[in-house]
């Protein structure tokens, strides 16, 4: 099985809620696709995003992959690619300028498993595909009002574990919304924090501190001060030992190896490149840290998840783009299942193609945002 050519697909369109943290907002999806041609007429597919900015538009995104990842994959044999190593040196140490890595190696790695007739959490070691699976809000511009319509949609769809971010300048801020979820969730499951880097070590033990005395059980508290701070990290697992410290997420290999020897975490949080992700897991493995899996494109993170020893939790995030595959990864009981086709088995499915974007759209041209989660929000 040799790749032979290659399709893109670009879509752009509004989020049916404004998503963010303590730190950011986004109210618009910017997704490309990478599908990956074989001779023997199978297709591998990864997915590629740009946060805060629209996506250039499809011809430029083709001429990009052209010139910077298709002549590394052409004529290539799948299996032969996703364990390659490499050492860049100098200027050629860098991303591809859209960021295409992780949609090849997501398609790579798709190839290989229906090479071999396989799952993909299969392929990778795993045999049980289901994953524990906590509803995260993405929820730090929502009101009150429809951020407590999520957690409560959330709970009675059967899910278990309930993130929330915090790190308002307010502490008061942070104290409601805890209440709001401490009520909704209770007897259903444990609370999670995030604070996506809102504090110094000081100020996370403080407040840590408060939310305790102020009744709430925290199970986990994710990126509480900057990413590479791994002495501070520590120090926040060590004053406040009634709650885990959940990082990594923003780290690159490198940087999780380096927080795992400094013991920054209770929790390794994992999610992107399957390679690293893979490699991630099993380092945290060797010092005894269970792994958490933040948000992956359409959730195929439930493949790593399934395949990694101790892996506790996986993120859900009611996003809407279920409508670009086929058949979602299904949720079922506050698990989630890792598909049993052959590959990662998510399929652009004839929806999506049929709405894709080729050109830039401004603001006032989206069309009304997909509504493929099965949360309804007032706004």
């Amino acid at each position: 099985m040799r790749l032979t050519d290659f399709t893109l697909t670009r879509f752009q369109f509004a989020r049916d809620r404004v998503i963010g943290d303590s730190q950011v907002r986004i109210a618009q999806a910017h997704i490309g696709v990478v599908e990956l041609h074989t001779d023997d007429g199978r297709t591998g597919t990864g997915f590629f995003h740009s946060l805060f900015h629209p996506l250039p538009a499809l011809a430029e995104i083709e001429r990009i992959f052209a010139e910077e990842a298709w002549p590394g994959l052409a004529g290539q044999a799948p299996a032969g690619l996703i364990h390659r190593v490499t050492r860049p040196r100098g200027g050629n140490n860098r991303r591809t300028s859209l960021g295409f890595e992780e949609a090849v190696a997501q398609a790579l790695w798709d190839l290989a498993a229906q090479e071999a007739g396989l799952p993909l959490y299969r392929y990778l070691g795993g045999s049980d595909p289901k994953v524990r699976v906590y509803a995260s809000g993405l929820d730090f511009h929502l009101t009150d009002g429809d951020y407590a319509s999520l957690f409560r949609q959330a709970r009675d769809q059967g899910y278990r574990g309930f993130k929330i971010k915090v790190g308002h300048p307010d502490i008061e801020w942070d104290l409601r919304r805890l209440a709001m979820v401490a009520e909704i969730a209770k007897g259903h499951g444990p609370i999670m924090v995030d604070a996506n880097e809102a504090w110094s070590p000081k100020e996370a033990i403080r407040r840590l501190d408060q939310f305790r005395r102020a009744g709430f059980d925290i199970l986990w508290v994710e990126d509480p001060c900057l990413r590479d701070d791994i002495d501070g990290l520590r120090e926040i697992r060590l004053a406040a030992p009634h709650v885990l410290v959940n990082s990594g997420e923003y780290l690159d290999l490198r940087g999780k190896r380096r927080l795992l020897e400094g013991r920054g975490a209770d929790l390794l949080n994992v999610h992107g490149h399957i390679g690293d992700v893979m490699k991630a897991g099993w380092l945290a493995a060797e010092h005894g840290v269970p792994v958490t899996l933040g948000n992956t494109s359409l959730e195929i993170g439930v493949h790593l998840a399934a395949a990694l020893p101790e892996a506790d939790w996986l993120e859900y995030s009611f996003q809407n783009y279920n409508h670009l595959v086929e058949e979602p990864v299904a949720m079922r009981d506050g698990y989630a299942f890792a598909p049993d086709r052959p590959g990662h088995g998510l399929v652009l499915s004839a929806e999506a193609r049929a709405g894709a974007a080729p050109q830039v759209l401004r603001p006032e041209e989206l069309p009304p945002a997909p509504a493929s989660t099965p949360i309804r929000l007032s706004s």
